[in-house]
């Protein structure tokens, strides 16, 4: 990200005043990428479609780099937050069976879960041979159950190592449709891979769930943006859906909304500050599980307003709660700075698939909540948070951009809090450090 530079350490230095204002977070990652997908699958070859809202990030820019070596046509226009992409060519619509411009290509996805998993399943679609890699963290990252399922519809996707990681192979020959059964256990990108692509299979596929379904908020997304792309799918039953194939969509425009997960290191924030704090254009109606974040604060103690164009908190006295959190797996860290300013304990449960993230966020945050002077017990699926007298520290964050984002919180209010590595912010949100510094402008 050229436009934003990072030291190796960043101090946090806390607040002098109680913040009060309200703040605008940058687009869903979540939806970004998933737009992208379809916006390279639009029918219409003349126009494209173009997604306004967009988040600027690692991810979506290695999402945006793989689309362009995939040969689609690619137009960003970063200062008003627009990407259009069309697959370009004479014809007006797209053939049968070309969904994939190029037909060779070699994909490098960073630390991009998304884009390696949705695009693993988009290429199915496509007649040529794609190999897809990404760091040496990425390298350890599962995607065993998505290639068992492309493989029981008849696709040549495997682990180059065959062992269930990246790199990835795919020798696509077309999507025919079928009867699938898929795991969705430690990632439901696995499964939303699965709905971006089958729409335009040959024919119809059914989709079955094997065993328990995480972060299920994020699946209900998928369908929100398919639909809103005027993609059909229809629920025959818990854990089954029926997806017709052969669809085509033409819309040329879409608006993405802003991310959840980033408003919640703000409505953090105020709770640990006693602050009031809004996000513009978030409300309790979005597509993003996130934004139920806003309850568990509200349980914790503070207030919450939940408008018609944005969310707000203010903070009050913290209680620690007990919560299951495997829907909103995203904001454990963030709950996990709150956790450390509250009366009692806070235990975080039916978490364990965030072992398998861009860390281990398991054990990578009790390792800095305890070098922050809290006592934690980690258990395999989550851990309990009890607060205890905080100190200044240099805090880890494992190249993980939430450990960065969640950890700074505690330096809002705790002197001498450094993150180490605060560059990795860039994975999804590049202009973290500067908005955080914005709570520190006197109130209006």
């Amino acid at each position: 990200m050229s436009e934003h530079t990072y030291p190796p350490e960043l101090a946090v230095a806390p607040l002098t005043a109680v913040p009060s204002l309200t703040v605008t977070v940058p687009g869903s990652k979540s939806i970004t990428n998933r737009a992208l997908v379809l916006a390279a699958l639009s029918n219409s070859t003349s126009r494209g479609c173009s997604l306004t809202g967009a988040l600027r990030s690692e991810d979506t820019e290695v999402m945006l780099d793989c689309l362009i070596r995939l040969g689609f046509e690619v137009q960003a226009d970063w200062p008003k937050h627009t990407v259009r992409v069309r697959r370009g060519g004479s014809a007006d619509f797209v053939p049968d069976d070309e969904w994939i411009p190029n037909g060779q290509a070699e994909l490098f996805v960073g630390n991009s879960g998304t884009t390696i998993r949705f695009l693993t399943a988009m290429l199915a679609l496509g007649e040529g041979t794609y190999r897809l890699d990404g760091i040496p963290r990425m390298r350890e990252r599962p995607i065993r159950d998505l290639l068992d399922a492309l493989t029981q519809l008849g696709v040549d996707a495997r682990s180059e190592f065959d062992n269930g990681c990246p790199p990835v192979l795919v020798n696509a020959r077309g999507l025919n449709g079928g009867r699938v059964r898929i795991k969705a256990d430690v990632s439901s990108q696995f499964l939303s891979g699965l709905m971006l692509a089958c729409p335009f299979a040959r024919g119809d596929t059914l989709v079955e769930i094997e065993g328990t379904l995480v972060s299920e908020p994020y699946v209900e997304m998928t369908v929100g943006v398919l639909q809103a792309f005027g993609l059909k799918l229809t629920a025959e039953g818990p854990g089954r859906y029926l997806i017709p194939g052969g669809q085509r969509h033409n819309l040329t425009g879409y608006d993405i909304e802003p991310d959840a997960s980033s408003a919640s290191y703000f409505l953090a924030a105020a709770a640990i500050t006693g602050g009031i704090i809004a996000v513009d254009r978030l409300t309790m109606n979005s597509l993003q599980g996130d934004v139920r974040f806003l309850d568990l604060l509200v349980d914790m103690g503070c207030t919450a307003l939940r408008g018609r164009d944005c969310i707000a908190v203010t903070g009050g006295p913290l209680r620690g709660i007990d919560v299951d959190m495997n829907d909103i797996s995203d904001t454990v860290m963030t709950l996990g700075a709150v956790a450390c300013f509250a009366e009692g304990p806070t235990t975080i449960r039916n978490v364990g698939h965030i072992r398998h993230k861009e860390t281990d966020r398991i054990a990578a945050l009790a390792t800095e909540l305890r070098k922050l002077g809290a006592k934690v017990e980690e258990r395999d699926d989550g851990l309990t948070i009890t607060p205890g007298p905080l100190r200044g520290c240099a805090v880890d964050t494992y190249n993980d951009h939430r450990m960065a984002m969640s950890l700074a919180l505690v330096g809002l209010k705790v002197p001498g809090v450094v993150v180490r590595n605060p560059g990795c912010v860039a994975k999804t949100y590049p202009g973290f450090w500067t908005d955080l510094d914005a709570l520190r402008r006197p109130p209006a």
